[in-house]
């Protein structure tokens, strides 16, 4: 099977309030590399054609930590939500057949096997778009994903939107995504800010996209640590430990 052109957004803008430091969040370290980079290796074992950064705070630091990388830079000028970071690049990518998978610059442990079967699964699949997931026994502070009752998913539904029912929801949005690329823009133009953080969610085109009758996956992964996101101090030291447990472990070098 031929694949389809593969292009990656990156969102990078975020301020990392509580890292309690100047720099944007996406270039703290862990084992003296920054978080950034290795989501970009993430991106380049996947078989990205092209790489797409979205920057806002400080993000002229961001571009001159990752020029040694074959990347392109879009700016969110203003922290509206995901979906309002994925729209920076409209104009790049708008118009491109092809799929865009959608990573988080915050995400490092994400594994290139990981990547590479989400990237198959959704081409097998035929799916206009797909989302991994994973289950959390305590899922608080993710969105959840809504299926009905054969298992098809819904919609996603943040924590704050969420319903008492949906709270109780184990499988949680990863916040990767591959989505077909005029599928994703078209569904952007229609997402709205009425929710209760003022913001415009990615997540809300997964239900626009499936309202379209257009077909959407989930993609479920056992390690719930492929898909830790780095918030605090303790979060950067604890991925720093999976890190070098899989140095020793000779996963990677």
């Amino acid at each position: 099977m031929k694949f389809r052109k593969l292009y990656t957004i990156i969102l990078a803008a975020g301020k990392g309030t509580r890292m309690k430091s100047d720099i944007p969040k996406v270039l703290h370290k862990i084992d003296g590399k920054e978080l950034v980079k290795y989501v970009i290796e993430q991106a380049l074992e996947a078989g990205s054609d092209e790489i797409w950064l979205v920057t806002g705070h400080k993000g002229e630091m961001v571009i001159e930590a990752t020029r040694d990388y074959s990347v392109k830079y879009v700016e969110q000028k203003e922290q509206l939500g995901t979906g309002h970071a994925v729209m920076q690049a409209d104009e790049q990518l708008n118009g491109k057949n092809g799929d865009v998978l959608i990573l988080c610059g915050d995400v490092p442990l994400l594994r290139p096997d990981t990547l590479v079967g989400f990237k198959n699964a959704h081409y097998d699949s035929g799916s206009s778009a797909s989302v991994m997931t994973t289950d959390l026994n305590d899922p608080y502070g993710y969105g959840r994903i809504v299926k009905d009752k054969t298992g098809s998913i819904i919609r996603i539904v943040e924590q704050k939107d969420a319903s008492e029912d949906e709270k109780k929801i184990k499988e949680i949005n990863s916040g990767v995504y591959i989505i077909d690329s005029q599928d994703l823009f078209s569904s952007l133009r229609h997402i709205s800010s009425d929710n209760a953080s003022g913001e415009y969610y990615l997540t809300d085109v997964i239900s626009i996209i499936k309202k379209n009758n257009k077909k959407v996956s989930t993609y479920k992964i056992s390690d719930a640590t492929e898909i830790s996101g780095i918030n605090t101090t303790e979060q950067l030291e604890y991925a720093e430990s999976i890190i070098r447990g899989r140095k020793l472990n000779g996963e990677i070098k």
